[in-house]
């Protein structure tokens, strides 16, 4: 049987998403669904796309169901192919182990993920992750602050997931319905 990619969107606050799955897995997610983003994971994966209607559905449900807040643990097959050895021991420490609601800093990450690689590495880590959200690579922080965040639009998008998530206390003006600016 040959291998395929087949893709799916959901719409969120954060806008619509562009979910990747193969036979095995959520290979990538991207926050925007753009042509230059499907071909980007389809040269990746070097998978030929077909249409699956059905494929995605449990992944989409999902999120949209994590997005709604009634969500705590994706419980997804995960297919690494687009991660090496050790942004994949890394990436599968914290989706095993950093639940809803936590919050973890880069250099315990690298310690309980055993690779022995310094804080900076595991903020590289983070930022190459295919499989945002559901990798929760937001819940990564710096020893002294949230650190930094490539996904959607960056910090700020950070903020309002670990907002979600109660890692951090909502401002007065907090919305789940409102994007973050």
């Amino acid at each position: 049987m040959t291998e395929t990619l087949a893709f799916g969107t959901v719409d969120t606050v954060l806008g619509r998403l562009l979910v990747s799955e193969t036979e095995t897995g959520i290979v990538s997610l991207d926050f925007r669904d753009t042509p230059a983003a499907r071909e980007r994971a389809a040269r990746k994966t070097g998978l030929p796309v077909v249409d699956a209607p059905g494929r995605l559905d449990p992944a989409l449900a999902a999120l949209r169901d994590y997005f709604a807040g009634d969500l705590k643990t994706f419980e997804l097959p995960i297919d690494w192919r687009l991660t090496g050895d050790v942004q994949r021991q890394v990436l599968t420490t914290l989706y095993e182990t950093v639940r809803y609601g936590q919050t973890i800093t880069y250099g315990a990450l690298g310690d309980r993920s055993g690779t022995e690689v310094h804080a900076q590495v595991i903020g590289q880590v983070m930022g190459g992750n295919p499989i945002p959200l559901i990798v929760p690579c937001h819940r990564v922080v710096a020893s002294n602050g949230l650190g930094g965040y490539s996904g959607g639009s960056g910090v700020e998008v950070k903020r309002w997931l670990l907002t979600l998530e109660g890692s951090i206390p909502a401002t007065l003006d907090w919305d789940i319905a409102s994007p973050p600016r």
